[in-house]
């Protein structure tokens, strides 16, 4: 079971071949006061998994949450055109960091797992323009910090520094893997 409705969460997990329902958790992913980004994403990477833990009571269920920051600024998702620009405007010739979660719940037991896996991000130093035409081609209006690796984003890009690429488009799949073999359910058998 996938706690979320992100189709980019969606798509990374059928890469692994696993049967899996998505159920939306319709959690309130605020930060606390003071929380860093990192605890931010794995509290709620947690909150997900166990916000639907009560309609399917035997599933084991994923939970992820990602939290990109930069220089101290949280980037969420931007929402529309004019965040996406401030948001890059402020990154540009930067390196951001994207701390991505994963918790896996064993909703039978009650029992629960995760992990963060962090990304750096280099961003090329941008023209206005390029900026302006990386938006208009790309529209990442739902992404956090409006970047989109696995498309026309990496060419904005300068490096990535990760364990695990897959973290950086919101679901650490190598981190997944090895929390799902240790609840029993080996990926490749």
């Amino acid at each position: 079971m996938l706690a979320s409705t992100s189709r980019y969460r969606r798509e990374l997990l059928e890469r692994l071949g696993l049967r899996f329902e998505t159920a939306s958790p319709g959690s309130d992913e605020a930060p606390l006061p003071g929380e860093s980004p990192s605890a931010t994403a794995t509290r709620l990477a947690i909150v997900k998994a166990r916000a639907v833990a009560g309609r399917f009571p035997d599933a084991l269920i994923i939970g992820s949450d990602q939290v990109a920051s930069c220089e101290g600024v949280i980037l969420d998702k931007p929402g529309s055109h004019d965040n996406a620009r401030k948001q890059l405007a402020h990154m540009n010739g930067k390196t951001a960091r994207f701390d991505t979660a994963v918790a896996l719940l064993d909703a039978t037991s009650g029992l629960v797992a995760s992990r963060v896996v962090p990304c750096d991000v280099a961003i090329r130093r941008l023209m206005p323009e390029q900026i302006e035409n990386y938006l208009l081609r790309e529209q990442p209006y739902d992404c956090a910090g409006s970047a989109k690796s696995e498309g026309l984003g990496i060419a904005i890009m300068e490096s990535l520094r990760t364990d695990d690429p897959t973290a950086l488009v919101g679901l650490p799949l190598i981190a997944l893997t090895e929390l799902l073999e240790q609840a029993g359910l080996p990926v490749l058998g």
